[in-house]
């Protein structure tokens, strides 16, 4: 006897005999947030922000402020629907239920194939470079390096969801924990006002380009707490634990990002801020020596192993969802007997991230793809107006508040930085949404091989 197809856009609810455990916590899904977003960023960034506000504190302040507000708003949006749908593939999820299979398929294939694999490369390259702070490596080294981080996470997060979200959670608090540090000295030992000195003279207020071209960096800087919906079918008692869980982790990064800058500030100047490209090691140099460059390398160091090993923690349950839905390789979507982890998924995305590494590709193909990413976040965000227009009676444990203007604003932020770069930069533009198309042909490709098992069954 044949199966009954499937509703258009419904996934499948075909029993499985085993299901991920759910392991993960409030605390665990918060450390996730912060530790995902962390990297490098803080570390480097301030500076190229506040040129582009014409060196003025005020306003960069502001645009670090708002950026977080913005990123507050999707996290709330998302708790909506991670307590509404809590499923392995979090956004994938969404995206197939209101916009159908292809429009998901096509998000799962730019994650895996450039944006998880191609920031895993990238924070695992950078590991390699700031190691030779401490360690001299050849270009060779720097990338055996890489790989063997990318080893060393794969097989923590093949082990155990348990394990690598302890390791997580230690690794962020040492980060969070350095950031904080860093920013008391700098503002103890600092003797720059933060809001004055020669520099407030040259301040002029930046317009609507500048401050949007700020905006976009600090959107940047703030990517990565949608990842935490990855994991919704690992989580204990997820109706409460996401709301929860975003809100800590979002007002955490707006509060270490704001005192991060100040302590920049009173350290460096609102010059001397605008005019580093490493304001962390250029601040510590001033207040306390040139040598403290290597405190800033060790913090630089955890935190990027923190970032890469949550993502891998993360991302590889979009591809078991996919798996499980017939459109990706069917052994992806198979649980460890002992580990009961998604272990295929895991090996394949750090096997994929190590080739990027080693080839050195992952640079150019995150330029052209990494914007697409929030055209699925907004996409994503967008579910919850499709879901509540067609699932109006559904239990909701959550609701959003401040519905509809939280969604709308999170969305219409995400689509203004979409826009931006297909306005400034028109030619990276094209070519990213031509790799992420390439993915058409294999999403007929697993759709017709699904249909054809799906006609032999009996």
């Amino acid at each position: 006897m044949k199966r009954a197809p499937h509703a258009p856009g419904e996934r499948s609810n075909v029993a499985r005999p085993r299901a991920l455990p759910r392991v993960l916590g409030t605390w665990d899904l918060a450390f996730m947030i912060v530790g995902t977003v962390i990297g490098s960023g803080i570390f480097l960034v301030p500076g190229p922000i506040l040129r582009a506000v014409n060196n003025s504190v005020p306003e960069s302040l502001a645009v670090w402020v708002g950026g977080g507000v913005l990123s507050l708003f999707g996290a709330l949006t998302y708790g909506e629907l991670s307590a509404m749908k809590p499923e392995a593939g979090g956004l994938y999820v969404y995206i197939h239920d209101c916009f159908g299979p292809f429009a998901a398929f096509l998000f799962g294939w730019t994650l895996f194939f450039v944006i998880s694999s191609g920031s895993i490369a990238t924070l695992a390259v950078a590991f390699g470079n700031y190691l030779g702070e401490f360690v001299e490596l050849s270009a060779f080294g720097t990338k055996a390096v890489a790989v063997l981080m990318i080893l060393v996470i794969g097989i923590v997060n093949v082990r155990g969801t348990r394990q690598s979200a302890n390791l997580l959670n230690v690794t962020t608090i040492v980060k969070v924990a350095a950031i904080l540090g860093v920013s008391v000295l700098l503002l103890w030992r600092g003797i720059n006002p933060i809001f004055g000195g020669a520099a407030s003279p040259h301040s002029t207020p930046a317009g609507v380009s500048g401050l949007g071209l700020a905006m976009v960096s600090v959107l940047w800087a703030y990517e990565g707490w949608q990842y935490a919906t990855f994991s919704a079918g690992e989580t204990v008692n997820p109706q409460r634990t996401f709301p929860l869980a975003f809100l800590i982790g979002t007002a955490s990064l707006i509060a270490l990002y704001f005192i991060a800058n100040l302590g920049y500030l009173a350290a460096l100047g609102p010059q001397g801020v605008a005019s580093s490209n490493r304001v962390a090691a250029s601040a510590l140099g001033v207040v306390v020596s040139h040598g403290a460059g290597k405190i800033v390398a060790v913090a630089i160091l955890i935190s990027m192993f923190s970032a890469a090993n949550s993502i891998m923690l993360n991302a590889p349950r979009v591809y078991y969802a996919m798996a499980k839905d017939g459109l990706f390789f069917h052994s992806l979507s198979q649980i460890h007997l002992k580990f009961e982890t998604p272990a295929l998924a895991v090996v394949a995305g750090g096997m994929w991230s190590s080739a990027l590494a080693v080839s050195g590709t992952f640079e150019q193909l995150l330029t052209y793809v990494v914007f697409i990413g929030w055209l699925f976040y907004a996409l994503a965000a967008g579910s919850v107006f499709v879901y509540r227009t067609r699932r109006p009676d559904a239990v909701r444990p959550y609701r959003v508040p401040g519905y509809p203007w939280t969604p709308a604003i999170f969305v219409l932020a995400a689509m203004a930085l979409v826009a931006n770069t297909v306005v400034s930069q028109p030619v990276r533009a094209a070519i990213g949404l031509g790799i992420v198309f390439l993915g058409a042909p294999a999403y007929l490709f697993w759709r017709r091989s699904t249909s054809s098992l799906a006609e032999g069954e009996i």
